[in-house]
């Protein structure tokens, strides 16, 4: 099933629902460079872009992680801000990080610690449309449960869909185990719509369903209904599909190409995985997601969106973060990390992790954390980013950046500059109106390796 609804499972504070290259000719030699080497190279220098990553994993941490509490600690801070955890050191020298991240400690030198991400947004729904499609949102946070949202602009999945294309047989956009938030196709209709999982890789009966065809139509069926729909589209030559219909075609062309490929449906086989492995990832939501990640990265997947909530701490922030959110993050983050790595698919693939907003330094009075979009810290790792280092800097308190805050449109620019994605693109919406594909924002250089 392409899924491009929101989901109605999880709720937050709010009670919102939310579910290359050019091949050019000619063999002349300059100086050891054939000329169609040397003309790439020009261009490539001409507007700075090298695709450095094949793939995008995307964690999202819904609701908002604590960035003070995970990944910058104030240990100087007064008690009502520095909190109950203390920091510890990683094998990079002279970078810390909370004690509730032990795993990640040991592998710091696997990824880059950005802590200067600062917004304006700090609403749970219309922060994570900004977040993921680098524009302001066009519909007020806190709809009321199954309302539709108004969604024009494409997410940074559909986007990538669109720029790079199948990489293999797998949809080149999959989100899991839920829909990543507001923010799908957009204008740029259903062909660049998510594949949506909506079941979860660490449930003893996984199964992606709509990788199977309906019970009762056997090859010869499915066949024959392949045959009807060929003819129907022959009769109906020249006229070209509108509206519903024409989503509905493309829907139907994305699921038989699943249903009939094996190779698309071995990527989804994470029972395939050995045990051991699978308990390295944890038996967990995060850590299965991560694991089936890989999976698809393996078979060309371009862009895998993880949903992972709900670390909207507004009560007793501390346990929740050090019993129930941080253990399997730090597990499924790091034994990614590491299997990629391994595999030789780290350089090659780019783990992006992040919420929508970070949360207050001040502890309220219910021992909790609050919205806190202007500081906030977001994890990247491999497809060019460098590693081992952290980027930016905040004040005393985890406040605001104290280093030049880096943007929504700067964190994405950067991320489609590793995509090897063009984010001065512009597109047309159906009225003509031209969107770039980020507007603003400059590519963050301490980003790029």
């Amino acid at each position: 099933m392409i899924d491009v609804t929101i989901g109605a499972n999880d709720r937050y504070c709010d009670r919102v629902s939310r579910r290359q290259a050019i091949r050019i000719g000619g063999g002349a030699l300059l100086g050891g460079l054939a000329l169609p080497q040397l003309l790439s190279l020009q261009a490539l220098a001409k507007d700075g872009r090298r695709q450095r990553a094949k793939s995008c994993i995307f964690i999202m941490l819904e609701g908002g992680p604590s960035h003070i509490d995970m990944w910058d600690l104030k240990p100087d801070a007064p008690a009502e801000i520095r909190g109950e955890f203390e920091p510890i050191s990683t094998n990079v020298p002279g970078t810390l990080i909370g004690e509730i991240m032990p795993r990640c400690s040991k592998i710091a030198d696997k990824y880059t610690i950005v802590r200067s991400h600062s917004h304006r947004d700090n609403a749970h729904q219309t922060g994570r449309h900004w977040v993921l499609t680098g524009y302001a949102p066009n519909f007020p946070d806190g709809q009321a449960r199954g309302e539709p949202f108004n969604e024009l602009y494409p997410s940074i999945g559909s986007i990538m869909a669109r720029e790079l294309g199948p990489g293999g047989p797998v949809p080149p956009y999959v989100e899991m185990p839920n829909p990543l938030g507001p923010g799908g196709p957009g204008f740029y209709g259903a062909t660049y719509a998510p594949f949506t999982i909506d079941a979860d890789p660490v449930q003893p009966d996984f199964q992606v369903r709509d990788l199977n065809v309906a019970k009762g139509v056997d090859d010869a069926r499915l066949e024959l209904r392949k045959r009807l729909i060929s003819e129907a589209e022959r009769i109906g030559a020249g006229k070209s599909f509108t509206g519903r219909a024409k989503t509905m075609k493309t829907f139907y062309e994305k699921a038989l190409e699943l249903v009939t490929s094996p190779q698309a449906k071995e990527a989804f086989r994470i029972q395939k995985e050995p045990a051991k492995l699978r308990e390295q990832y944890g038996h967990t939501s995060i850590g299965q997601c991560c694991l089936l990640a890989r999976r698809l990265v393996e078979s060309g997947c371009r862009f895998i969106g993880i949903d992972h909530g709900s670390w909207d701490t507004h009560v007793d922030n501390f346990t929740s973060h050090e019993k129930a959110l941080a253990p399997p993050t730090d597990q499924a983050l790091s034994a990614l990390l590491i299997d990629l790595d391994d595999r030789g698919l780290l350089d090659e693939t780019l783990v992006v992790m992040m919420g929508e907003m970070g949360r207050t330094p001040r502890i309220n009075a219910n021992a909790g954390r609050d919205h806190w979009s202007q500081c906030q810290t977001v994890i990247m790792a491999g497809g060019g980013a460098p590693r081992g280092t952290v980027v930016g800097a905040s004040d005393k308190t985890a406040s605001y950046p104290t280093t030049e805050p880096i943007g929504i449109a700067d964190l994405l620019r950067t991320v489609f500059h590793l995509m090897g994605i063009d984010a001065s693109k512009i597109y047309y919406t159906p009225v003509g109106r031209p969107v770039p594909i980020v507007s603003g924002g400059k590519v963050v250089n301490e980003l790029i390796a």
